[in-house]
């Protein structure tokens, strides 16, 4: 008879990681680092934006919530890695995987959300600057904040929902994470609705954003090429132009982890290499672009780093001044 669900919730296990002892410790104080550098980026992005009103802007206040995506994505990954390698036990309770799971579709779906929304807001204040005010309300704003966070909970509930129908029959994640094509891989019944509803959800989301965005961007280029300040036309093309760049990548990378489940001829190593790199490399590299790149975000941050620096260079500089005496 074949386990149910709730009775392998601790016969769960990942694929092993292969580091060797000598190297435990270097492998966990590198990925440690890196979670760090991803704290420390998104939350000073994120405590600049709070704590100055003149950041009250829609576009500042939709790069909030790409921060907090971006460390509810990292979450959702890093502590259970760092854990794993520091116990060299790579086994994870079936709640856990669960929780792991909804939290990673939510931020992929809510990252393509805030990407599609800030394009707009570029589209809206680079197209249509007088009336960017008339357009971007506080009430259309919070329309799209409620959509970032609520569109994706009942879409991922009900794909997640949808393996509660089966029984185990296997108990190795063949991920490095636990994931919706990892969790239908333990299942050796007839999964086709879950394979379904999983690539439609995937083609809707991502044909969505890339139809806004095309949308958006052709005429934003289309806008620049018109427009006579060749100051504005660069520092909008450059700034698009990067941002599309950054997009791209994560949506590459992005399809390729989930389409490569689907076929066995991919090399397991690209699929887990694709699969890390959605969780580290946008939250690293959004703060950065999105946020230390925007002039008025870099101003407040080298101001308030002066503003805390200086007192005590002085500090320092009275007290040397006082031995020497």
């Amino acid at each position: 008879m074949q386990p149910n669900m709730s009775e392998t919730q601790s016969d769960l296990t990942m694929e092993p990681l292969d580091i060797p002892p000598s190297r435990t410790y270097p492998v966990f104080f590198l990925g440690l680092m890196t979670y760090c550098i991803i704290l420390v980026f998104n939350l000073t992005v994120l405590l600049t934006i709070i704590l100055n009103k003149q950041l009250h802007k829609p576009m500042y206040l939709l790069l909030t919530n790409l921060t907090i995506n971006d460390m509810l994505g990292a979450t959702a990954f890093f502590p259970q890695l760092l854990s794993s390698i520091l116990l060299q036990s790579r086994s994870i309770s079936y709640p856990a995987c669960i929780l792991q799971t909804v939290v990673v579709h939510v931020y992929g779906c809510g990252s393509l959300n805030i990407l599609m929304f800030m394009a707009y807001d570029r589209y809206v204040a680079i197209c249509h600057p007088l009336r960017y005010q008339l357009i971007m309300t506080p009430s259309i704003l919070f329309k799209m904040i409620a959509a970032i966070w609520l569109i994706p909970f009942p879409l991922v509930g009900i794909l997640c929902s949808l393996l509660t129908r089966f029984k185990f029959c296997r108990s190795v994640i063949t991920d490095m994470f636990c994931n919706n094509p990892s969790l239908m891989k333990l299942i050796c019944e007839d999964t086709s609705i879950n394979n379904y509803y999983g690539l439609f959800i995937t083609f809707c989301a991502n044909a969505v954003t890339l139809c806004a965005l095309a949308f958006t961007y052709i005429q934003i280029l289309l806008t620049c090429l018109f427009n006579k300040h060749s100051d504005t036309k660069s520092k909008a093309v450059r700034t698009c132009g990067t941002h599309l760049v950054v997009f791209i990548l994560y949506e590459l990378t992005t399809l390729f982890a989930v389409l490569a489940h689907r076929f066995n001829e991919v090399s397991p190593f690209l699929r887990r290499c694709a699969g890390i790199s959605v969780l580290v490399f946008p939250p690293i590299l959004n703060p950065l672009i999105y946020g230390f790149n925007m002039n008025e975000i870099r101003s407040k941050v080298i101001y308030s780093l002066n503003k805390k620096v200086s007192p005590l260079f002085i500090q320092r500089s009275t007290s040397q001044q006082t031995f020497s005496r």
